[in-house]
């Protein structure tokens, strides 16, 4: 700010010359009348007329003075002109800013609905995992695809026991009518409900290890006790989306 305050005094400066410059060409502009009046003083006819032949020869050096007095305002004008040029610039500043993109929820204590949801049962080794929960969504997909049954919300894995070695499970997909010619590891029932946590995981299955160790820590930070089993809500197509890019719920029913 100070340096622009020095810019423009230093402009003010020869506007200030011109002030000055036009006001000193106006006080010497008199000093040519005294003389047009001692004219006048000689008695003889022949002088008036020679005085008058000369009065005009002043009067017709003020003009070029008075012609000369305009272009120095004519030169303030382009400087008028260059003034807007600085305006245009401030319009770009009321770009928004962009959208700040928020966390998931961590532990967000949530309230499960049940669902009437078509079921199968499974067991899987750690190793062969998702793949194994894969074919299970294929097989209920096959079942509603061939009766014309739509979803009636995303794919989920309840998980009812877990060792070492593997663990039993039920691959769930909500409907609203009933499908029929079930197989014998399929049956219509209801999705978990009660109060839970919910956490949110994105990336591959094989990487949900630390998503688990992450919540295990968060219960035990506030002392929470949870069931013995857990939901995974399938946000993205497990049949379609790449492994790595996948988004799951995970539902923890507290005790």
């Amino acid at each position: 700010m100070i340096r622009f305050r020095r810019l423009a005094l230093a402009a003010l400066i020869p506007a200030a010359a011109l002030s000055l410059g036009l006001s000193g060409a106006l006080a010497q502009a008199p000093s040519p009348a005294p003389a047009a009046s001692a004219s006048p003083s000689p008695a003889s006819p022949a002088a008036p007329s020679s005085a008058a032949s000369a009065s005009p020869a002043p009067v017709a050096t003020p003009s070029p003075a008075a012609s000369a007095s305009p272009s120095p305002a004519a030169s303030p004008s382009p400087a008028a002109s260059a003034s807007p040029s600085p305006a245009a610039p401030p319009p770009a500043a009321a770009v928004a800013p962009a959208p700040v993109q928020t966390a998931d929820p961590f532990g967000l204590e949530t309230t499960l609905e049940p669902k009437k949801v078509v079921m199968v049962k499974g067991t899987a080794n750690w190793d062969s995992a998702f793949d194994t929960l894969v074919d299970a969504f294929k097989a209920l997909n096959a079942l509603l695809d061939k009766q014309g049954i739509k979803h009636a919300g995303n794919s989920m894995i309840v998980y009812t026991s877990t060792d070492d070695t593997g663990f039993t499970f039920l691959a769930e997909i909500p409907v609203e009518q009933d499908p029929k010619n079930l197989t014998k590891d399929m049956s219509i029932g209801k999705s978990p409900e009660g109060k839970a946590l919910k956490f949110v995981h994105r990336g591959s299955y094989d990487n949900m290890d630390n998503t688990y160790e992450a919540i295990t820590n968060h219960l035990d930070d506030k002392k929470l006790e949870a069931k013995d089993t857990f939901i995974e809500e399938y946000l993205t197509d497990p049949l379609k989306t790449a492994e790595d890019k996948l988004v799951i719920n995970v539902f923890v029913p507290l005790k």
